[in-house]
């Protein structure tokens, strides 16, 4: 699954661990960033290269809100919804989008450019309510900034 190139990059990365089982999340994130998703096949297949149990692999991709075990929209808005973000009105983040895009946590847009997920923390308490849109943080959010986000990504 993964090139001849791939294959020289997971064993860079696994030569940077003292275990194989310690590559785990760098080789899920390569699988991941190639796939858009890691299905139980892409599971079994990073568990046999690492050479590690496929339990170890299926518990860390459904432990972490990072990993995707099903398809997910191009454009990924996960929403903080922790106490530090939800006293800020995170729940109005929540119902700007759901209401620009027409669709709730844990749906995604018919046109597979959007999926809203809900995510306990991103660790950004600071600056709430915040999100990320896919791997970049959104922060201080308001509904005003929320709809020009949407406006851009619709753009691009």
């Amino acid at each position: 699954m993964f090139t001849e190139e791939e294959l020289r990059k997971v064993q860079e990365i696994r030569s940077h661990y003292p275990t194989a089982q310690a590559a785990v999340m760098s080789v899920l994130h390569l699988y991941q960033d190639k796939y858009g998703y890691i299905s139980h096949e892409g599971m079994q297949y990073v568990a046999e290269l690492l050479g590690i149990p496929v339990e170890h692999v299926l518990g860390v991709v459904t432990f972490y809100e990072m990993y995707h075990d099903h398809p997910i929209g191009k454009f990924h808005l996960q929403v903080c919804t922790n106490v530090s973000c939800l006293l800020r009105d995170s729940d109005a983040v929540l119902e700007t989008i759901s209401k620009r895009l027409g669709i709730g946590p844990g749906e995604t847009t018919e046109d597979g450019k959007f999926t809203v997920t809900e995510v306990e923390c991103l660790g950004s308490c600071g600056t709430a309510p915040m999100m990320s849109v896919n791997k970049e943080y959104k922060e201080n959010l308001t509904p005003e900034t929320i709809n020009e986000i949407i406006d851009a990504l619709l753009a691009s």
